[in-house]
């Protein structure tokens, strides 16, 4: 290790976790985070500051002044630019490790596209906000025997593991089915606390390092945190008698979805996002200039915006848009086709 490194990983390599064979693997270990919200900002200032020499960040959305109160590698700088949110990360951390490569990734992960992005990495961690997401990673990783690290949080409290395929359970193992709409909470419902991000995403990092440095537990637990109520419980993961669909009988029914014009809602903002069947070129700036003539336009370099009352829409370059202001999927689609084009 050279004496740039050694000053900078100094206080790490001292850790007898760590020493300095473990620094080497960190700077030899490829990770993708899936998610650039309160959870994966957290992760990857974390891998990033560990030396971990390769982060693929992935994530769909841009930079709002909401995010600030918790999501710790965005500034209002990046909110007045629209900055997607894995450049802005991948900008900032560039700043605080130049030894280090980032990779940005302005995506919605699909069925379409997930093998790809997640492939050529050591590791996945979850910072996502949703379970479609995360039934997807679990596949993809359970198809290719690629750990990953599970997080999740909301209100104050929080939870976490890592799923190693082909020798502890996988997501699906423990929660076999997507739960309803609308039966879980979520943070524009209840809100959430930023110290229990902070929390929950320190210890995906720890994880993320034991198993790049070859130290996980055989079979690690889910650990559960409340940081309001100081509650903290370490539970044992267990295959049950069901056959899982995933790990058991090689189904990857998430993966395998087939896909027509894919709409979500996003929970608690009136607005939905919609991702075209076919990946596509949108020439933004030829778009600007036809919607110029019905409302005000934004553009940069990775997407426009325009507010035609009483909608907002958001188009990226690979044709996903974000509509805000429609009351329901139907509305949303038809904004779209009206000035999008269907």
């Amino acid at each position: 290790m050279n004496l740039a490194l050694q000053n900078r990983y100094a206080r790490q390599v001292l850790l007898p976790q760590i020493g300095p064979e473990g620094q080497e693997r960190l700077r030899a270990a490829r990770v993708a985070v899936v998610g650039c919200g309160a959870l994966g900002t957290v992760i990857a200032d974390g891998l990033a500051r560990a030396g971990v020499g390769f982060l693929r960040l992935i994530d769909r959305d841009v930079v709002e002044l909401h995010n600030l109160q918790r999501q710790v590698l965005f500034d209002e700088t990046d909110v007045a630019a629209s900055l997607p949110k894995a450049v802005a990360a991948a900008n900032k951390l560039a700043r605080i490790n130049s030894g280090i490569r980032v990779e940005p990734v302005v995506a919605d992960l699909s069925p379409r596209n997930a093998e790809r992005l997640l492939d050529g990495v050591d590791l996945v961690v979850d910072g996502t906000d949703n379970m479609e997401t995360r039934y997807l990673v679990n596949d993809v990783c359970v198809k290719h025997r690629r750990p990953w690290v599970y997080g999740a949080v909301v209100a104050t409290y929080g939870m976490t593991t890592t799923f190693l395929p082909g020798r502890t359970v996988c997501f699906r193992c423990i929660l076999a089915k997507k739960p309803p709409p609308g039966t879980m909470p979520t943070c524009d419902t209840v809100g959430v606390l930023g110290a229990a991000v902070n929390v929950v995403a320190s210890l995906e990092v720890v994880q993320a390092l034991k198993v790049l440095t070859g130290q996980v537990e055989p079979d690690p637990p889910l650990v559960f945190v409340d940081v309001w109520e100081g509650l903290w419980e370490v539970l044992a993961l267990r295959k049950g008698e069901r056959r899982c669909p995933a790990c058991d009988e090689g189904r990857f029914d998430f993966l395998t979805a087939q896909e027509a014009d894919r709409v979500v809602e996003l929970c608690g903002e009136n607005a939905f996002q919609i991702t075209p069947r076919r990946e596509g070129h949108i020439p933004l700036e030829r778009l600007a200039d036809r919607l110029s003539q019905i409302g005000d336009v934004f553009r940069n370099d990775y997407l426009l915006r325009v507010r035609v009352a009483p909608y907002e829409l958001t188009v990226f370059a690979s044709g996903r848009v974000l509509v805000k202001g429609a009351s329901d999927e139907a509305e949303a689609k038809g904004v779209y086709a009206k000035y999008i084009g269907a």
